[in-house]
């Protein structure tokens, strides 16, 4: 059975989140402030935490940064902000994917479904082969192939698809790919992304103009989703 901490103080929401995730088959533990659900996350250890932002004792930012310095539990924001720059601000803390009120039950499940499937696969990350559609990825060689073909990428672009791929389910914000693939200096450089993620979907994306894998967060950043 799946664990999912929520951690939110509004009551009503609480109980539609924990009747969709129960429905659901998985197990609900529920926190009101950001202490208790720094406390639960430690002591229950979830499979995810789903976190609202505005929270009695502090700002969900301040829980990220809190949980991020010690665990890698996936985190799905549930948010009546719904600003870009809160958005950014949240997921460069550290959050996996980002969910703005109100909600339906179907996009909050399918959300919480594909962030359900990165945490089991969390141990599993050093497999080398990794599959979506008929490409294939062999991370120890550095090689890709498309339908059997070999598709060859540079090693930019096979660095960015390492990234996304590690990430897979999780929304990465311009600032934390370019980080992760250019370093800190480049971390403002979006345009570098725009024309590295154009050059992978038209590599592997069977339509690059409708990408199912490589998506866009407009204003946000990327996902790899399959």
């Amino acid at each position: 059975m799946n664990s999912v901490l929520l951690v939110e103080d509004e009551k009503d929401i609480r109980r539609f989140v924990r009747q969709a995730l129960q429905n659901e088959g998985c197990q609900v533990y529920e926190a009101g402030t950001l202490a208790d659900g720094l406390h639960a996350a430690a002591s229950v250890k979830p499979q995810l935490v789903m976190l609202d932002l505005g929270l009695p004792d502090g700002d969900g930012v301040e829980f990220m940064q809190r949980l991020r310095s010690w665990s890698q539990i996936p985190v799905l924001v549930l948010s009546a902000r719904s600003t870009e720059h809160d958005k950014i601000r949240v997921l460069d803390a550290g959050a996996d994917d980002y969910l703005t009120k109100p909600f339906s039950v179907g996009e909050l499940l399918a959300r919480v479904r594909a962030l359900l499937r990165r945490s089991r696969m969390e141990p599993a990350l050093g497999t080398p082969l990794v599959r979506f559609g008929d490409v294939q990825v062999d991370l120890a060689a550095h090689s890709v192939s498309k339908a059997g073909q070999t598709v060859h990428l540079t090693a930019m672009e096979f660095k960015l698809l390492t990234v996304l791929l590690n990430n897979s389910g999780r929304v990465m914000t311009h600032r934390q790919l370019l980080r992760a693939v250019w370093g800190g200096e480049h971390s403002e450089d979006s345009h570098y992304l725009r024309i590295y993620v154009a050059h992978l979907r038209h590599k592997l994306e069977d339509n690059p103009t409708q990408p199912q894998y490589l998506q866009t967060e407009i204003g946000i950043g990327y996902r790899f989703q399959i």
